[in-house]
């Protein structure tokens, strides 16, 4: 017995009038791509997703196609243009679907905005589809709700406080058998007075007879309407929990066997970590720095030397690593020209010479480049200017280039470790509790899992804990 076909429908019809701006909201970047490419991602990445259907915005649908094509997502067959209301757009994926197969499919009804849902849920609604015919996502509500009703003077005042127990917020996907969204839809077009803000809304109204099953949601699934939430979902890109990010044993083995890393930096610490997890993965690795090999990361043609070498042997670069750096550690007005100009070349200069190097390469390889900043990279901090300036500015580098470089298909990526045990670290500030510190071993898995990822533009922290499962937990 055949399988039902599970239809993913983007609703991407709204402009960003709250956020303020005349560019459809879904077409804001967030992490180094528009929302609405991290949202394809998830469902053309997804196994159990056989089809991607798009409404998009009147005017931007030539934009949806651009990022089709550059991300190569082959699920997206059809995009239309939105209708309207919310229900009407919806109704216009449900008529291209039904016009299209003969068969009942599952219809996984999601907004653009919510770039940050998590595959695991789309997991659960295709399950729950198995034994009901409508799906929603909710989560419980940590704010206590109240009903409003108009007052006597120039305020609403309370009518009713439902017991939040029995509350939940609503998230999407919502998700149907196409036949049972469609009937629902039949009747209330029969309303003259038909209104509902969301889909679920319309089988609870119109088919009451038809149970809508209930899956947990997540907190980080927000969806992105207000200009706050811009920055907040821009953070949450930087959790690699949130963002799933992990790799198993057998993809990273998989993504990294016949491939060849570049390591610069890589004598000791985290990038001596990365060169040698990334090896035990399968990969040809070659490590260059100062100690080992007398290559100096601001060097032009210590760079150009270090690249031919690597092609003389393998004949390819897929990965470049640089983890060289270094901390100076002192007020600015007693810190020397010399120490200065070093600082910056190897902190700064030095990665830009090295995507320089390394750029056709990795075009040929469709490859990734890996820089590292510095939680310090946020704020400056005293007697840190030298190096937090560099590493804000690395940071705003990694952005640039997985622009620049999108179309190549080339990403670009940043690791921003905690506090972490290196010898830079102790030569900066002596011995130090190794419980307060990251292993650089940890950091060095992470930044493998970052590497394979088909992210760019993305900053990454990497943190002994998720705080956001740390904080849940405290509430428990």
């Amino acid at each position: 017995m055949e399988s039902t076909r599970n239809i993913a429908v983007i609703l991407a019809g709204g402009v960003g009038t709250r956020i303020g701006l005349d560019t459809p909201k879904q077409l804001i970047k967030i992490a180094g791509r528009p929302i609405m490419e991290h949202t394809l991602a998830i469902f053309d990445e997804h196994p159990q997703i056989d089809e991607i259907v798009v409404l998009m915005a009147r005017g931007h649908l030539d934009r949806v196609h651009e990022i089709v094509r550059k991300n190569g997502f082959e699920k997206v067959t059809t995009v239309l243009e939105g209708s309207g209301t919310r229900n009407d757009t919806t109704q216009v994926a449900l008529r291209a679907i039904a016009e299209k197969y003969d068969e009942d499919c599952n219809v996984i009804l999601h907004d653009a905005v919510r770039p940050l849902l998590a595959p695991s849920i789309i997991n659960d609604v295709v399950r729950a589809l198995e034994t009901n015919d409508a799906v929603d996502v909710a989560i419980p509500s940590a704010d206590t709700i109240i009903e409003v009703e108009p007052g006597s003077g120039s305020y609403p005042v309370i009518k009713d406080v439902p017991p939040r127990a029995n509350l939940r917020r609503g998230q999407t996907p919502q998700a149907f058998k196409l036949s049972a969204i469609q009937r629902a839809y039949d009747f209330a077009r029969n309303d003259a007075n038909f209104e509902a803000t969301d889909d679920c809304t319309v089988v609870l109204r119109y088919t009451p007879d038809v149970p809508i099953a209930v899956v947990t949601g997540d907190d980080s699934n927000m969806k992105v309407t207000e200009p706050i939430d811009i920055y907040i979902a821009d953070k949450l890109f930087q959790l690699p929990a949130r963002n799933e990010h992990a790799a198993t044993e057998e993809k990273l083995k998989a993504a990294l066997t016949g491939k060849t890393m570049a390591v610069f930096g890589g004598s000791y610490g985290i990038g001596a970590d990365i060169a040698a997890l990334a090896s035990e993965y399968g990969a040809t690795v070659k490590s260059f720095s100062r100690s080992m090999t007398k290559t100096h990361i601001n060097n032009r043609d210590d760079l150009v030397a270090a690249r031919d070498e690597i092609l003389r042997e393998t004949g390819r670069v897929d990965f470049v690593v640089n983890t060289a750096g270094v901390l100076p550690l002192a007020r600015l007005e007693d810190t020397t020209d010399e120490t200065i100009y070093e600082a910056t070349e190897i902190n700064y200069i030095g990665p830009i010479l090295l995507a320089q190097t390394f750029y056709p390469e990795l075009v040929k390889t469709q490859g990734s480049l890996l820089l590292f900043t510095s939680s310090s990279y946020t704020r400056g901090r005293g007697n840190y200017s030298l190096y937090s300036s560099a590493k804000a500015a690395t940071v705003n580098l990694t952005q640039a280039l997985a622009d620049e470089w999108a179309n190549e298909k080339v990403k670009v990526n940043c690791v921003n470790p905690e506090r972490t045990g290196t010898p830079m670290r102790t030569k900066a500030f002596g011995n130090e509790d190794p419980d307060s510190l990251l292993e650089s071993k940890t950091v060095a898995r992470a930044s493998l899992e970052v590497l394979v990822a088909n992210k760019t533009g993305h900053v990454i922290d990497v943190r002994r804990e998720d705080p956001l499962s740390a904080y849940a937990d405290h509430l428990d």
